[in-house]
């Protein structure tokens, strides 16, 4: 059985205000959820690693292949009006949080959609919420407040005008980060550059990223 509700997926719309996007909660079907947190990989630093970093098994190794999967790219596909077919692939996960984390940005434009898959059970801070922002320098002008738990997906087209961030946060904080990106090349400076900032971070756990 597959992992993620990709009916649900297919079934919402994609929004445009302020820019390309859309939301699906309970991504992830709230009957495997709890399997897939139970491998979530052990995690003691900030920032954004890469699976080979990391021990990746059970379901948590099947949602990582399902996302990479040929159904989910479709779907993605017909909800951005694009063809991702040569594009490919990067993945990073996150455990925790830094409270300098979460400033306003669009994400690089070597990324050409970017995919995010909370993985906390609950949430009950009012910082960390990601929030769909409508200019570069306003954290309280926002077009939605996206839920970071319960398998919630947000998906969105990075541009110019992308930009998301949220309020300050610091403790465990579970996400899945997915891209397309413009070539392999990006993948291997992106993975190569995660790799030496954990290393350092090793050092210093919970040091700003």
């Amino acid at each position: 059985m597959s992992l993620l509700d990709l009916e649900a997926l297919k079934n919402t719309t994609r929004k445009s205000d302020p820019y390309d996007y859309l939301v699906v909660e309970n991504f992830i079907r709230p009957e495997v959820f709890a399997g897939v947190v139970r491998d979530y990989p052990p995690m003691t630093t900030t920032g954004s690693v890469p699976p080979s970093e990391l021990e990746i098994k059970g379901a948590f190794a099947e949602l990582l292949e399902e996302m990479d999967g040929p159904e989910f790219r479709a779907l993605i596909e017909e909800k951005f009006g694009l063809d991702l077919s040569t594009y490919p692939t990067m993945f990073t996960v996150r455990g925790h949080c830094h409270k300098g984390n979460g400033k306003i940005h669009t994400d690089t434009e070597s990324k050409i959609i970017t995919v995010l898959l909370y993985m906390n059970e609950r949430w009950e801070a009012d910082g960390g919420r990601l929030r769909i922002l409508r200019s570069g320098d306003d954290l309280e002008n926002y077009a939605e407040e996206v839920p970071p738990y319960g398998g919630t997906l947000l998906v969105f087209r990075r541009s110019d005008k992308s930009w998301h961030g949220h309020e300050p946060f610091e403790g465990p904080r579970r996400a899945i980060q997915m891209n397309w990106v413009t070539s392999g090349k990006v993948v291997e400076k992106e993975q190569r550059r995660h790799r030496f900032t954990q290393r350092l971070k090793k050092l210093n756990p919970f040091a700003a990223d």
